[in-house]
């Protein structure tokens, strides 16, 4: 016991006797090296202290329509017909609709569907989906498409929806505050191969599509004027390609 008191009363006194070292900063990381570093930190840059309250959140949406429209649904394998409310994720390729018994928003896999009719701004359009057909690049995940014409020349529109991140975090990135989906229309024409082709709504790529009706086509878009681009396509397929 006594052996333990006396080097517990060794170690007090060398403790007073050799203090603990400072730590001496050293003077080229300070002048050089550490100002460097803190030039650099910003509020949203790693090891930075802050709350970064520039992000604005997201604009658009991964949905085809703002809300749920009133649909008829065709399932596979089911002779019935299905009327909901409903809305495309052009995302998760599926359809999104109210259940009635719950009101709950739930959703099923385009590939249990056959086609979806749904009524916007006094128009039904219709929907089916891309794994039933035949493209001249494949297209995956069984994405919805819009009927705008049925037929020997089906004509058919695809939406897209792209995904694109905030981008502000860098030197010289272009200060996008916020993350966007963005939609885009992909235009396809069925030819006498039976497989859809993509084409540009213009007159060339008409004329191209349909060599043999190169003139007539020339010279009917150049005599008309037309609301858009697809009722243009519409009118050349109706009154030169289809008489």
């Amino acid at each position: 016991m006594k052996r333990v008191l006396f080097i517990i009363f060794l170690i007090l006194i060398l403790s007073k006797v050799y203090p603990q070292e400072n730590v001496v900063p050293q003077a080229g990381m300070i002048t050089e090296a550490n100002l460097k570093a803190i030039g650099n930190i910003t509020p949203y840059s790693t090891g930075g202290v802050g709350f970064d309250n520039r992000y604005e959140g997201i604009k658009g949406s991964p949905r085809l329509f703002d809300k749920l429209l009133p649909s008829f649904l065709k399932v596979k394998g089911q002779s019935s017909i299905l009327e909901l409310e409903s809305n495309l994720d052009l995302i998760g390729n599926s359809l999104l609709f109210n259940y009635p018994k719950t009101s709950k928003l739930v959703s099923i896999p385009s590939e249990i569907i056959n086609e979806v009719r749904i009524k916007s701004e006094g128009k039904e359009l219709v929907f089916r989906v891309t794994r039933e057909k035949d493209f001249e690049r494949e297209i995956k995940d069984g994405k919805f498409y819009q009927v705008l014409k049925e037929g020997q020349y089906e004509f058919i529109k695809l939406p897209i929806k792209r995904f694109i991140p905030a981008d502000y975090k860098k030197a010289y990135s272009p200060d996008r505050r916020y993350d966007e989906y963005t939609t885009d229309y992909w235009y396809y024409l069925m030819g006498s191969d039976s497989v859809f082709h993509q084409i540009r709504l213009t007159k060339k790529s008409l004329m191209k599509f349909f060599p043999d009706k190169k003139e007539t086509i020339g010279r009917t878009i150049d005599e008309k004027s037309y609301a858009n681009d697809e009722e243009m396509v519409l009118d050349i397929l109706n009154q030169v390609i289809i008489k």
